[in-house]
């Protein structure tokens, strides 16, 4: 019977344009899983959107002098396009600045207070002097108490990864002008987290299968007692506490923005004229759902977003957080604030986005933070996509389709290296199976690049160019099973590399498509239509390397 999946990436704040950390860490191992999941016969959906009220959005909006509505609604669709030209499956990409989401935000809040899990608390909060209104989480900063970070936020700090209240910050100050707030007393709903520390405990104790770091980092804030947080703010932009004399507040983004999941799946639903569909993945004990983070969004989905799970019915907890480290850009962070980054839209603008997914694949920060460079890049396109891969590919394509008239050869007895080469492709289809269900992405991708380099090992040895003047059945044979295994290939790099996949399955098969086709090696009928070879990847000037770092640094 078919999985049910749920594939949720994790919601951006849309301030800014998307830079290859925020792809690295979330979209593209989230669509490698996807797109596995959907070509194995799973039944999957897999959502996310723009966070629009996050405060990183009310502060550029307040620079420039406009609405947050306007700043959100443009990088959200700037986002929109960057993800669709990355080729990212998402069934429903949307945003939080819809009915839907404000109806499920707001459901589920009314479903907290009816169960006596949110309780209302003075709380002093800083207010601005100068602005003479209350400063929420990321209008303010200081210095960690727990780790002496000295740019830690009112609700976070990115460095050590535990969650704050703008209370506990050092040196506070407004972002706005640096000005020091003041502590004045409001009012607000808050969440009851203790409620929920015995489950909580019981449920990532027996979680196993979880990084090392998620559960570690998650067992570690257990240990030290949950403590109630606020579930609103004094703010006029985000999702109204639906409540009589709250009109001045507005439900807190942490809580919210995490039941984007839920609003989108009831979305795609919705939208597929199926409206109970979203049922398979929240409600019924059989799905399971994943959530693609960065190694600073780890809190919120295996402590936060699980309470809100218990305290409002009886909705499916994860069954995953992937969450990963951080992907770096010579030896310090991708940042969208100091403008060290890579843009996705600019580096579209020169390259395909293949080699990039490939490269990103390749240094996928899972354990541990992991450095883009533009050298590393070069190499991985033109040593393993363009003289491994793609060498492979056309090699077998270009010796067929000129001897054999563009049509599959008939193949005669199989020895001892056909056999292990036909092997190989079945031992590589069953590698990169397990190494993506279980979430490790680099190593599917080194066993689907093995077989690569055994098929230029296989063809080598054969030498199908010279034998075929002299023994035409021997080099139909090898070509054969070289045709078998870009067939596999094709199979195997398809979570990684969907276009590559798809246009090697255009010259291959005249009917049917690549996902259609299943996670198998669909093997080639004898004299079938063989299309030219196409040209897979691009080999790069080595001139790149120096553009590119000048560029960077003059950005």
């Amino acid at each position: 019977m078919p999985r049910k999946i749920l594939v949720a990436v994790a919601w951006p704040y849309v301030n800014g344009e998307p830079h290859l950390g925020h792809i690295a860490g979330m979209n593209v191992p989230a669509d490698i899983f996807a797109r596995y999941h959907r070509i194995i016969g799973n039944e999957v959906a897999m959502v996310s959107g723009s966070d629009m009220h996050g405060t990183p959005t009310a502060l550029k909006a307040a620079e420039e002098g406009v609405s947050p509505e306007v700043v959100a609604t443009r990088y959200h669709e700037i986002w929109s396009k960057a993800l669709a030209d990355m080729s990212f499956s998402y069934d429903l990409y949307t945003h939080t600045h819809t009915d839907r989401h404000v109806e499920v935000a707001q459901e589920l809040f009314t479903k907290l207070l009816e169960n006596g899990h949110l309780v209302e608390a003075t709380q002093s909060m800083p207010f601005s002097e100068t602005e003479q209104r209350f400063l929420s989480d990321r209008f303010v900063e200081g210095t960690c108490p727990h780790c002496a970070h000295e740019s830690a936020r009112g609700d976070q700090c990115d460095n050590c990864g535990r969650t704050l209240d703008p209370i506990d910050l050092i040196n506070i100050r407004s972002k706005r002008d640096g000005s020091t707030p003041v502590f004045k007393d409001t009012t607000h709903y808050m969440l009851k987290l203790g409620d929920f520390q015995e489950k909580l405990e019981k449920w990532v104790t027996g979680k196993d299968d979880w990084r090392a770091n998620v559960r570690n980092q998650t067992l570690g804030m257990l240990r030290e007692g949950l403590h109630d947080r606020a579930i609103t703010r004094d703010i006029d932009w985000g999702v109204p506490v639906p409540l009589g004399g709250w009109e001045s507040k507005r439900i807190y983004v942490w809580f919210e923005a995490v039941l984007g999941y839920l609003s989108a799946a009831r979305a795609w639903a919705e939208q597929k004229g199926m409206p109970d569909e979203w049922k398979k993945f929240w409600v019924d004990p059989e799905g399971e759902s994943y959530y693609f983070q960065g190694k600073d969004n780890v809190s919120f989905h295996t402590i936060m977003l699980p309470s809100i799970l218990m305290g409002s019915g009886d909705l499916n907890l994860p069954t995953d957080v992937v969450a990963n480290e951080y992907l770096n850009i010579g030896g310090a962070d991708f940042s969208k604030s100091t403008g060290n980054a890579i843009w996705v839209t600019d580096f579209l603008s020169r390259y395909e986005a293949d080699p990039l997914r490939y490269y990103l694949s390749s240094i996928m920060p899972e354990t541990s933070d992991s450095d883009f460079t533009w050298e590393g890049f070069h190499a991985a396109n033109n040593n393993e996509l363009v003289a491994t891969f793609g060498n492979f590919v056309n090699r077998v394509l270009t010796i067929t389709t000129k001897n054999f008239d563009n049509a599959a050869p008939t193949p005669g007895e199989l020895d001892d290296d056909d056999k292990a080469a036909l092997a190989a492709c079945d031992t590589a289809l069953a590698e990169v199976s397990k190494a993506i269900d279980g979430r490790r992405f680099r190593d599917g991708l080194r066993a689907a690049m093995r077989l690569a380099r055994h098929g230029n090992q296989y063809i080598d040895g054969k030498e199908p160019w010279k034998i075929v003047k002299v023994d035409k059945e021997a080099a139909g044979t090898a070509l054969w099973v070289g045709l078998n295994v870009i067939s596999t290939l094709r199979t195997v790099f398809y979570p990684y590399l969907p276009t590559s996949a798809d246009k090697i399955h255009s010259m291959l098969f005249q009917n049917s498509d690549t996902l259609a086709d299943g996670w198998n090696r669909r093997e080639i009928a004898r004299g079938a239509p063989i299309q030219n070879p196409e040209r897979l990847f691009t080999k790069l000037d080595d001139s790149i390397i120096e553009e590119e770092n000048v560029r960077l640094a003059s950005e």
